[in-house]
């Protein structure tokens, strides 16, 4: 494999393993959110399911093996009730545009073109979850913003993997 190929391998691995952590989390807003955020809860879930589906094939495609969801995940913070789950979802949009971010550098082509749409998605829902926007999303966590307090340690993805 060439550099780049290596690059973009990497970059399908890393948002591979944020959306299987995005589907953990999304696990726990569906269960503390509010009734009337439920069906958006659940919408956001399927969608990471299929993003999650596709980037496997994507690895696979590429000769690779797909990296494995942990068995759990931390939390950024405590989901005792609606609102923090609100919070949650917002935060595990602006980790995963951070990662589909890196991978719309490292890829070229329908590849690319795939991650900046998933990059699009993941911003929308965080500005629908958070009720406002960020200048450059999938980039705000990079800076440590208020929009997005850093990548868990360990991780892109929106929670840390426990063993």
């Amino acid at each position: 494999m060439s550099e780049a190929e290596d690059r973009e391998l990497d970059a399908l691995q890393a948002a591979l393993a944020a959306e299987h952590a995005a589907v953990y989390g999304y696990g726990v807003v569906g269960g503390r959110v509010g009734e009337e955020r439920r069906g958006e809860a659940r919408t956001a879930y399927d969608a990471h399911r299929a993003r999650r589906d596709a980037l496997a094939r994507d690895v696979s495609d590429l000769g690779a093996k797909p990296v494995a969801a942990a068995a759990g995940y931390s939390l950024p913070f405590e989901v005792p009730d609606s609102a923090s789950a609100v919070r949650l979802a917002a935060e595990l949009e602006d980790r995963v545009a951070g990662v589909y971010s890196d991978l719309v550098r490292a890829a070229d082509g329908d590849r690319r073109a795939a991650a900046a749409g998933a990059l699009r998605e993941a911003a929308v829902r965080a500005v629908r979850w958070r009720g406002g926007s960020v200048a450059f999303p999938g980039l705000a966590e990079r800076a440590g913003s208020s929009a997005g307090q850093g990548p868990a340690s360990g991780t892109s993805a929106s929670a840390t993997p426990t063993a």
